[in-house]
Formats: C-alpha cells, sequence, structure tokens
C-alpha cells in the first residue's frame, strides 16, 4: 500500500511540475528506484549514482532562463523604435525619420574621429549666417545630415543652423515633418578633439502655413514668418535629441514619453539602448558657466555665481565645470544634475543659443527627464518663434538649481 501511494504522488508530482516550475524556485528531485520521488539535499546536487539507486537531478525555472538569456540580450536603436510604432507612441513616418537621422550621426562620428587623418580640420574659409567661422567639419556635417533627410522621404521643410534659410524639399521626395537642426555642436573644440555633438527637433506640418521656397536663396518676410510659424514654439515638438561624439558615440532621444539612451557598438555598427527612462537629479552641485564673460554678465548674475562659489555652512562650494560643447555640457548635467547656463551679456544682448535649433530642443529633453529649461524668466518652450536664427538666454539643468537661478534674476 505505501509503496502504491508513492507511485501515485510521484506520477502527479511529475504531471503537475510543469505547470508549476514558474512558480518555483529551482527544484532538486531525486528517483529512488524508478519509483519513489523524493526531495534531494542540495548537498547532494552532485551525486548522479549512489547505492541503492538515487539519482539527482536539478529542475530549472522559467524565471532562471529568462535571466540568462537577458544577459545575451542586446536591443538596437532600430528595433525600439519599431517596438514604439507597435505601440502607436510614433507612426511609421516617424520612425523613418529617426533611422535616417541616426544614419547622419554615424557618419558624422566617423568624420570627427577621422578628422585629422582626413585633414578636415581648421576653418573653411566662409562665415555662416549668424557671423561665424564655418569650420571645415560644420559644412560636411551639415551635408551629410540634410542629405540623410532629404533621402527619407518624410521631411517637408528641414531647417539647419549652417543654413541661411530652410530648405523645403524637393516635392518628388518630399513628406509631411519638420525637422531642425544643429550638424555640429562645439565645432570649436574639433582641432582639440574634445567631445561635439549634434542635436536636432522634430515638428508636426502645419497645414495653414507651407512655405514655397523653390530655387530661391533667400525669403523675403512673409515667407520666413510663414516658416516660423510652422516651426512653432518648442512645447509643440514631437520628438527631440541629441548625439554626442566623444569617447563613445552616445545618442539620446526623446518621443515626448521619457529619455533614453543608445551607445554605439562599434563592433555592430548599431547604436544600442543602455540607458532607460533617465531622471536628471533635482538638484546638483555643479555649475557650467564661461566665467570669462563674468564682468560683462549683470550684477544679479554675477551675485548668483559668487553665492555658488560661497562654501557656506556646508564647507562645500559648488564645482565648476565648463567644456565649451552644449552637447557635452548638457550630458553631463543630465547625468549629474547642476545646472548649465549661458547667460545674455553686454557683448550678446540675447545669448548666443538658438532657439530653435539648441534651446528648444535641449529643454524638450531636461523635462522629459523631470529637469527644467528656462531663459531666466519663462519657459523655453513657451517661447515662440520670431526669427529663424533667434537667440535666447538658456539656463538649463535640475529644477531646483534652474529655480534658484530665477530668484536671483527676477
Amino acid at each position: 500500500m505505501v509503496a502504491a501511494a508513492a507511485a501515485t504522488a510521484s506520477s502527479q508530482l511529475l504531471l503537475s511540475s510543469s505547470r508549476s516550475l514558474s512558480r518555483l524556485s529551482p527544484i532538486q528531485l531525486c528517483v529512488f528506484d524508478s519509483k519513489t520521488l523524493v526531495s534531494c539535499p542540495s548537498n547532494t546536487i552532485k551525486r548522479r549514482h549512489v547505492a541503492g539507486g538515487v539519482r539527482c537531478m536539478a529542475v530549472e525555472t522559467a524565471s532562471d532562463a529568462v535571466t540568462k538569456k537577458n544577459g545575451f540580450e542586446i536591443q538596437a536603436l532600430t528595433s525600439w523604435l519599431l517596438k514604439q510604432e507597435q505601440a502607436g507612441v510614433i507612426d511609421a513616418e516617424l520612425t523613418i525619420v529617426m533611422s535616417s537621422i541616426s544614419m547622419a550621426c554615424k557618419q558624422i562620428a566617423s568624420l570627427v574621429q577621422r578628422a585629422s587623418i582626413s585633414n578636415l580640420t581648421g576653418v573653411q574659409g566662409a562665415v555662416n549666417v549668424q557671423g561665424e567661422d564655418q569650420k571645415k567639419l560644420d559644412v560636411v556635417s551639415n551635408e551629410v545630415f540634410s542629405n540623410c533627410l532629404r533621402s527619407s522621404g518624410r521631411t517637408g521643410i528641414i531647417a539647419s543652423e549652417e543654413e541661411d534659410v530652410p530648405v523645403a524639399v524637393e516635392e518628388s521626395f518630399s513628406g509631411n515633418y519638420i525637422v531642425v537642426f544643429d550638424p555640429l555642436d562645439g565645432s570649436s573644440n574639433i582641432d582639440a578633439a574634445v567631445s561635439t555633438g549634434s542635436i536636432f527637433g522634430i515638428y508636426s506640418p502645419n497645414d495653414e502655413c507651407l512655405a514655397d521656397i523653390g530655387d530661391d536663396s533667400t525669403l523675403d518676410t512673409t515667407e520666413q514668418r510663414c516658416v516660423v510659424n510652422v516651426c512653432q514654439p518648442g512645447s509643440n515638438l514631437l520628438a527631440a535629441g541629441y548625439c554626442m561624439y566623444s569617447s563613445s558615440i552616445i545618442f539620446v532621444l526623446t518621443l515626448g514619453n521619457g529619455v533614453f539612451a543608445f551607445t554605439l557598438d562599434p563592433m555592430y555598427g548599431e547604436f544600442v539602448l543602455t540607458q532607460e527612462n533617465i531622471q536628471i537629479p533635482k538638484a546638483g552641485k555643479i555649475y557650467a558657466f564661461n566665467e570669462g564673460n563674468y564682468q560683462l554678465w549683470d550684477d544679479k548674475l554675477k551675485k548668483y555665481i559668487d553665492d555658488l562659489k560661497d562654501p557656506g555652512p556646508s564647507g562645500k562650494p559648488y564645482s565648476a565645470r565648463y567644456i565649451g560643447s552644449l552637447v557635452g555640457d548638457f550630458h553631463r548635467t543630465l547625468l549629474y544634475g547642476g545646472i548649465y547656463g549661458y547667460p545674455r551679456d553686454k557683448k550678446s544682448k540675447n545669448g548666443k543659443l538658438r532657439l530653435l535649433y539648441e534651446c528648444a530642443p535641449m529643454s524638450f529633453i531636461v523635462e522629459q527627464a523631470g529637469g527644467k529649461g528656462s531663459d531666466g524668466h519663462q519657459r523655453i518652450l513657451d517661447i515662440q518663434p520670431v526669427d529663424i536664427h533667434q537667440r535666447v538666454p538658456l539656463y538649463i539643468g535640475s529644477t531646483e538649481e534652474v529655480e534658484k537661478l530665477e530668484k536671483y534674476l527676477a
């Protein structure tokens, strides 16, 4: 009777084990004389054959298998975008636009890394619309970015910091999305191999105003106003991101539902997801301002900076970190917290950073990460552009740090 009951219990346990594996931790099972199933002590797990015919084996749970699988699993930017499309976060058109931008960033990353070898350092000899000397890589990077966006067939208007006016994509390739970008931010650092980057923002079209630019190299006042209306304030951005060219090539992106970072894996030639739902610290002890312009600032800003340097009761003043590349300084601020600032001064009454190409996309990213972007008095994303290359002061970073500065400037 006892043997029969044990055999019945054995068969029932074997039948139910497949249903319960996902709920149990690793199970060691022992078979005795092929009839009786008993628990096997963990210290006998290595014993395969012992006197009396006992054989021990380990049964792996489904959860353990998943853990092992995930150790080798990577998620490329392309597959991540497709998942966002399947979830209804973006449409197929925007997926193609994002893929074309990532391709442009890969090409620019290669050019930056080979700049000295390929004789792409130094000044091109031209001056852009902002009156700045163009580096050779500024011009090449702008061409790369523009070509990738045109060939995507999903962009209608592209506006670059390096172009005098926005460009309407040829009708045969034209799509709907509007892309604004700075093809190579921090290009003054190229010759010293310091980190640089590309910044972009994507808007939906405004059907009420479609500029017919054609082959004309200039826009009249009406057309300029029309293009600005199409570009819209930063609060209307659908997506924004940047690619940093440094010790690693890092592509940071938001689609309006969190901030994600992808790192270019040189072995695969793909951007691989490395950080999900990045959140900027609420406060930080790092500030990034070009203090070479200190004497040109107004007294309120000087007082703010002076107070940051005062150790106070804690005995620890803020740390100064300034690269001179918006992408590099911003990326560090995003991860470590603190504040980055490019204020107005006596030389630059409105600051030097462009609203459409730099300030709005970066502010959209930082807000998605729980931070704040301000011109010192109002939210950057609420500013309505009045000029294609409009400049504004920028203070961006941890919420508490930006709000602290706003109190000084009030």
